[in-house]
């Protein structure tokens, strides 16, 4: 099999490959969106790796699908016309993040250590933003109790003043040398 190499080492690289179509599209304004897509391109390399080994054949498939939702549900619901019905759906994305959260920790052994740490820790952030839009919905707050969640907004043209938490998230992501 053709070794395969992810064509972006940054989001900024990987923002450029985003079609038109999708990026004139109101929803991409939505920070969670945005990082709900990189995060699922991201998974592919991921999942590729995963699949070369039996034992987690299974983990793979899970984790594909969680990843994959994930954007899938916040694009669902960002279509849907009262605060309600997208709540529900948000939280469908919510539920895929922190399920692709599970799996990338049980995928430590293969992926590695630093790239699950990295995984995870921009699943948590996109958990973060949703935390805080499920709520805005619903007009009503969610019953979680845990550490407060700073959000800075995730727009492309505000890289500079991103936190710094998640910019090296988003910056020499990395990957596995071959696929």
């Amino acid at each position: 099999m053709p070794e395969r190499k992810q064509p972006w080492t940054s989001y900024e690289e990987w923002l450029a490959t985003i079609p038109s179509e999708m990026t004139a599209d109101s929803l991409w304004k939505m920070d969670a969106y945005r990082l709900a897509l990189f995060a699922a391109d991201l998974g592919w390399y991921d999942v590729t790796k995963l699949m070369q080994d039996r034992r987690t054949l299974d983990v793979a498939n899970q984790l594909y699908r969680a990843r994959g939702s994930i954007s899938a549900n916040l694009a669902e619901g960002y279509s849907r016309g009262t605060g309600r019905d997208r709540a529900r759906f948000y939280e469908y994305a919510l539920g895929s993040a922190r399920e692709s959260r599970d799996w990338y920790y049980k995928s430590r052994h293969i992926l590695g250590h630093e790239m699950t740490d990295h995984r995870i820790q921009l699943l948590t952030r996109l958990v973060q933003l949703m935390l805080v839009m499920v709520p805005q919905q619903r007009g009503c707050t969610l019953g979680e109790s845990g550490p407060v969640y700073r959000l800075n907004p995730l727009a492309a043209e505000s890289a500079p003043e991103m936190s710094k938490d998640l910019y090296p998230l988003l910056h020499d992501i990395p990957m596995t040398a071959e696929i």
